[in-house]
């Protein structure tokens, strides 16, 4: 069976923010069984010579199916996506898209969000010209994507598929000011969308309850 190398325990900033949601909501999607293997960040569970030949950065997500091993999370989800030829078209023109949104999502949209955050841990409280950088790049990409969606319900294709996933989670999990966001209505809406899911209602609770803060 598909083994899933989630968090059971993470600090409390990071918790409800962490990578492996992705994964959980890929396979809530596409209902694949799994055993999730819970592992405790503060207890360096993460730092084991066993999980690094799992994961060589010590990060979470990785999985382990029957023996096929991965890491990162967009490439776990194309991988599901092909296995189980859900929430990826079957035509290679339509998955050459979806792939191309995945790395968008990772690369361009998130980059400087997660800058940003890493600034603003680090500053002291400080901004000066490098914060005013990272926020302009911020909305410079974000008015692209509200430009994007003004004619279209997903990000990739006419349905929803795992560059749905990555983009949502990265337009709720890597904005830790909401001002950032709030002005592009477009934007808000298919992330508001997006996050209405069943499947993704399910996965949240079900991650609240079991991961713990440490």
């Amino acid at each position: 069976m598909l083994k899933l190398y989630g968090f059971s325990k993470v600090n409390a900033f990071a918790r409800t923010r962490t990578r492996d949601l992705r994964v959980l909501w890929a396979l809530e999607e596409m209902q694949l069984p799994f055993e999730l293997v819970g592992l405790d960040h503060p207890a360096q569970d993460l730092s084991t010579d066993a999980y690094r030949r799992l994961n060589p950065f010590a990060q979470v997500p990785s999985i382990d199916d029957d023996g096929l091993v991965l890491s990162e999370s967009a490439a776990i989800l194309i991988y599901l996506a092909k296995k189980s030829r859900r929430l990826i078209p079957g035509d290679l023109a339509g998955e050459a898209q979806v792939v191309r949104w995945c790395f968008a999502a990772l690369t361009t949209v998130e980059a400087p969000l997660q800058g940003l955050m890493v600034h603003d841990w680090t500053a002291d409280g400080g901004g000066g010209k490098s914060r005013e950088f990272l926020v302009g790049w911020i909305h410079r990409v974000f008015g692209n994507l509200e430009r994007w969606f003004a004619d279209r319900e997903y990000v990739a294709t006419g349905d929803f598929t795992i560059a749905d996933i990555l983009m949502a989670h990265v337009l709720s999990a890597q904005v830790t000011d909401e001002t950032l966001v709030s002005p592009y209505a477009r934007l808000t809406a298919y992330r508001d969308r997006c996050l209405a899911r069943p499947t993704w209602k399910t996965t949240f609770e079900a991650y609240c309850e079991r991961v713990e803060v440490g």
